[in-house]
């Protein structure tokens, strides 16, 4: 039975609104990983993002985890105040690549006694407050990134970044400073300085870089 193109429109505009609040709506509300597992009552992660190793992601409040994301959290991932993950970002806090290639088939009888496979990599990851990690990143092992850093879409970041750092490029280097365009901003909302200022500090030695 041939169905008509209208038929299939509505049909399809009706599975998106069946499947849309389940898969993609963002609610607020989360605890974190961890020990004390306390509540983040403004913390949001997708329903469509894939997180491994829950137990191990640590959240602040206001952490924004968007769709299509991965999280592997088994080394460790601390996620600070306000922190945003896009979309289609990767933090993986091991890689096994190296290892599998040195090792072949050997890799899955490494014998437990002698420790960690040789070329194995893992490490935790600690993001700022208030950072913005663009869509299409990888943030890998081992990776530190200070408060307001802005990492552009595409990014490779791995090592460790000071405050206000803006990354770009595989592999990431600093591109800039945020403080600059936050420093423009207030120019034309100085009423919101002291916001600003309570979790970020003056701006006095923006132009230290």
């Amino acid at each position: 039975m041939k169905i008509s193109t209208a038929f299939r429109a509505w049909l399809n505009r009706v599975r998106r609104w069946c499947w849309h609040p389940w898969a993609y709506r963002m609610v607020f509300g989360e605890r974190s990983g961890g020990p004390d597992a306390a509540l983040r009552p403004f913390t949001r992660i997708s329903p469509a993002a894939c997180i491994e190793h829950r137990e191990h992601l640590s959240l602040a409040d206001h952490v924004y985890i968007g769709p299509f994301n991965f999280l592997e959290a088994s080394g460790g991932i601390a996620l600070g105040e306000g922190v945003q993950i896009t979309s289609h970002c990767s933090l993986v806090t091991h890689s096994s690549h190296r290892a599998l290639r040195l090792l072949g088939e050997g890799y899955t009888e490494w014998p437990a006694h002698l420790g960690s496979r040789p070329g194995w990599i893992a490490g935790p990851i600690h993001i700022g407050a208030y950072s913005f990690i663009g869509p299409h990143s990888l943030i890998e092992a081992n990776t530190r990134l200070g408060k307001g850093t802005l990492v552009c879409a595409g990014s490779f970041v791995r090592g460790d970044y000071p405050d206000f750092a803006i990354l770009e490029g595989r592999p990431a280097r600093i591109v800039g400073d945020t403080r600059h365009a936050d420093e423009r901003l207030l120019q034309r909302y100085p009423d919101l300085a002291p916001l600003r200022e309570a979790w970020a500090g003056p701006l006095s030695d923006a132009g230290s870089r």
